[in-house]
């Protein structure tokens, strides 16, 4: 079975017409249909059910159909990255990071990244999770971190770092004077609550008061993680973020949710079903193998 004779095979199952399908290929209809009735010869099956004006694909056809397009996307994967390995793998990376950790969390991928592919350039963009996704889906970037959670639906996703909950507050907010670096959930159930604007986010928080036979007090919903601290630092309310919000301000005191499970997890995401450049491909098993190999040792 020839990768040529698997391309006239997937010209013909999308058009459903072997004249369309031989001017899509440029080769006249006769031999055409030779080859399909040689394939289905060689695999002892019918692919297509003729009609007088169209064909049907059969089972067997369906499921051929499936599978190559699967080898025929892997041999053309494969052709790319041996010819821009001879060349030097270049072109530019765009992702988005939201805000808290994922700055952090990407420059240690981003920096081993290009020693290995000195040729590759990044354009990084930020936002909330919501923005980032409406970029993906635009075409804007064609990677993120996100905070979780995503629609497994559209997103591939895998875990890339968490981090805890943080309460940050005025010096002014009796709280602050609390001992010590955390405080427990229920010490927020009758405090004013700045929290972050994704709809997400805020059903976590509602579910974490549920917990506790609570409903959280929510005055002001934001995006921009840097006006965390001055709505915090005014008395505002006590603002309840990630702990890299944390903007030095001697006005604020910052002190760690303790309950368990109080924390936001990091994803990188890429659309499904969207074909991507070799150097974001790259990208992404480099930085799955980055994360795997951060994970081995502490599990052993």
């Amino acid at each position: 079975m020839e990768l040529r004779v698997l391309r006239y095979f997937v010209a013909v199952a999308e058009e459903l017409n072997i004249t369309r399908a031989a001017d899509r290929l440029n080769i006249s209809q006769p031999p055409l249909s030779a080859q399909i009735r040689n394939l289905e010869d060689e695999l002892d099956t019918v692919l297509f059910i003729r009609g007088k004006r169209h064909l049907q694909l059969t089972e067997s056809g369906r499921l051929l159909y499936r599978y190559a397009k699967e080898i025929l996307s892997l041999s053309e994967k494969t052709s790319n990255e041996i010819r821009l390995m001879g060349k030097g793998m270049h072109g530019t990376v765009s992702i988005g990071l939201v805000e808290g950790s994922a700055p952090d969390i990407a420059s240690k991928w981003i920096e081993s990244f290009i020693k290995q592919y000195p040729e590759v350039k990044f354009r990084i963009m930020d936002g909330n999770s919501d923005e980032l996704i409406e970029r993906l889906r635009s075409g804007l970037i064609n990677l993120a971190v996100i905070t979780a959670p995503c629609d497994q639906t559209l997103l591939n996703s895998f875990k890339v770092g968490q981090e805890k909950m943080t309460a940050f507050m005025s010096r002014e907010n009796p709280l602050s004077n609390l001992p010590g670096d955390t405080i427990d959930l229920a010490s927020l159930k009758d405090q004013p609550l700045i929290v972050p604007s994704r709809e997400a986010i805020n059903d976590m928080i509602y579910k974490w008061f549920k917990e506790i036979d609570a409903e959280p007090r929510i005055v002001c919903k934001m995006d921009n993680y840097l006006d965390v601290a001055a709505l915090a630092g005014g008395n505002v309310g006590v603002s309840i973020f990630p702990k890299t919000s944390y903007v030095l301000n001697q006005k604020i005191v910052a002190k760690e949710i303790v309950n368990s499970g109080r924390e936001v997890e990091y994803l990188f995401v890429w659309l499904k079903g969207k074909p991507l450049p070799l150097p974001d491909e790259a990208f992404i098993d480099f930085v799955r193998q980055s994360v795997e190999a951060e994970k081995s040792p502490a599990e052993g």
